[in-house]
């Protein structure tokens, strides 16, 4: 078993923390995504945990890792807010990353995105990390649902326009067709599934339990599924997980429309909408054109010298063959 600080699981019934960023580092979200192989390490003063951060086992090349679960964009730090002079902020940062940064279980890879809450990655660099920078989009105020329209590219306003002229969204149509419909994603891009479906259904399940997720499908009057989305969300934002469209109807507009429908939804449960990242360019150009805000966030790295070693041979084998 892995370690954990449970003084801070807030008694609702739902096994909720206090001390997250995001949903993504709630413990029965990372139950859920990374059952038995996720632990923490926290700083307590006074019996009162000020700093936390969550973080999940793997193996890579056959050696223990520190990775990144399936469906979740970053992983803390939390640091307790504060209003101290902003000099004092830093220096309490970086003695608190650096308790956290101590604690860490030795492993032979570590690979983490650290929550785009924190800029401040210099402890880690002080301690022989390694950083590149990720990018997210996210709509940061969603009470003006006419401006955030009139923020959208014109072409994605025309597909919304269009598609709803000829299919409605529903959200009552269950997990195995959303299942279906992000399955011929993939399929389409020649892809198996990249996730296991036991996952996604733990996920659902823990996730509905709390009333913190929608899937939203866009059906023509034939009962066709042309697209959908699948969002998930904490008082503060709703994040798009999966979404998938039909390859034979993708010229409806559909995925625009669903996507449309998942903003306005999330404003009636979020202060904000996260299309949770991607560094694909075609990806990015679409999360672009509803007109959110670029945000970066920090991925950390650090590898021992077996790890550079045996990476080292694969490339050489991969080289040669």
């Amino acid at each position: 078993m892995l370690p954990k600080e449970n003084a801070h699981i807030a008694d609702n019934g739902k096994g909720d923390t206090a001390t997250v960023n995001s949903i993504f580092e709630q413990p029965w979200w990372l139950d859920a995504v990374a059952p038995g192989k996720w632990g923490e390490v926290t700083v307590s003063r006074g019996g009162e945990v000020i700093a936390r951060m969550p973080y999940t086992m793997g193996r890579r090349c056959g050696l223990p890792a520190i990775v990144m679960p399936p469906f979740t964009q970053a992983l803390g730090p939390w640091l307790r807010p504060t209003s101290a002079k902003y000099a004092n902020q830093l220096g309490e940062q970086k003695q608190l990353l650096v308790e956290l940064i101590e604690q860490l279980p030795e492993v032979d890879s570590f690979y983490h995105h650290l929550t785009p809450n924190l800029t401040n990655w210099l402890p880690f660099h002080w301690a022989g990390f390694k950083q590149t920078t990720r990018y997210t989009y996210r709509l940061s105020d969603l009470t003006d649902q006419d401006k955030i329209w009139s923020g959208l590219r014109e072409n994605i306003r025309r597909e919304v326009r269009k598609a709803q002229r000829n299919a409605a969204v529903r959200d009552d149509l269950g997990l195995e067709w959303f299942l279906d419909i992000n399955r011929r994603t993939f399929i389409r891009q020649g892809m198996e599934l990249p996730y296991d479906v036991g996952l996604l259904e733990r996920v659902d399940e823990a996730c509905s339990m709390r009333g913190a997720r929608k899937m939203l499908f866009a059906e023509d009057a034939l009962g066709r599924v042309h697209a959908a989305v699948y969002i998930v969300w904490d008082h503060d934002c709703a994040y798009y997980i999966l979404g998938g469209s039909d390859e034979e109807l993708r010229s409806s507009g559909a995925g625009s429309l669903v996507m449309w429908e998942a903003i306005k939804f999330a404003s009636t449960v979020a202060r904000s909408f996260d299309f949770k990242g991607s560094m694909k360019e075609s990806i990015e150009r679409f999360n672009r054109a509803f007109g959110a805000e670029q945000v970066p966030f920090h991925q950390i790295m650090k590898s021992s010298l077996r790890m550079r070693v045996l990476e080292s041979v694969a490339s050489i084998v991969r080289g040669r063959f």
